[in-house]
């Protein structure tokens, strides 16, 4: 198809995509531009990250780790729909900005591969993992508008849905399949099968006037 992705014909698995040499270079490198792009935007924000910082951030990841191993419904081949442990990833972003919430999410996503890992190579560990979960830091993009933690939080679950879109077309694609659907159908109705659910639950207890007062709270605290 290109000097990128190539076509695999499988008479038992059915036809499915996947990287060539070129292709998981590019991949690579583009994710890593995305995510430096991202690090150095914002340069108002303090270089250093103070003792605070890295105690909330702490905090946080904590609170996702404990709540992302209550699985309220577990995938087969990875994901799970648990109870908000993404919005914890996101609050560091909507507290202290893009940079600390890259760098915050990039680290949860290390601490994720550690503890629940799933992987079939090296470029599926960088998208799910580093990038999947990396871009949860993206909610700091609106960390100082109106609503910022609503619009954050939609926008890190979008892009973790990109990534995981990603990985689950290039790198288990061929489980479709078994559904009778292409690489790419599948994997939007796989991944979009537990990041939705959970997104939306989270968004319902978000806009909760005593939730988002709440949490303008735990902001104005995190960052006297």
């Amino acid at each position: 198809m290109s000097i990128f992705v190539k076509e695999i014909v499988d008479e038992e698995w059915g036809n499915y995509f996947d990287l060539t040499g070129a292709g998981y270079g590019a991949l690579i490198v583009l994710m890593l531009a995305i995510l430096m792009v991202g690090c150095f935007v914002g340069s108002d924000e303090k270089k250093k990250f103070s003792t605070k910082q890295l105690v909330f951030s702490a905090v946080a990841m904590a609170l996702g780790m404990v709540t992302s191993m209550i699985k309220l419904a577990d995938m087969p081949m990875g994901g799970s729909v648990t109870p908000c442990s993404m919005l914890f990833i996101c609050l560091i972003g909507y507290i202290f900005g893009l940079r600390t919430g890259l760098t915050s999410a990039i680290a949860y996503g290390v601490l994720q591969l550690v503890v629940d890992p799933y992987i079939i190579g090296i470029p599926q560990l960088f998208t799910d993992y580093i990038f999947g979960f990396g871009a949860l830091g993206l909610s700091g993009v609106f960390a100082n508008k109106k609503r910022g933690l609503l619009w954050g939080y939609l926008l890190g679950v979008l892009g973790r849905y990109f990534f995981t879109f990603l990985s689950g077309m290039i790198f288990f694609g061929s489980n479709g399949a078994y559904y009778n659907m292409s690489a790419p159908v599948y994997s939007l109705v796989y991944n979009g099968a537990y990041l939705g659910p959970e997104a939306v639950i989270t968004v319902m207890i978000i806009m909760l006037p005593p939730v988002e007062k709440g949490l303008a709270k735990v902001k104005a605290m995190a960052n006297e």
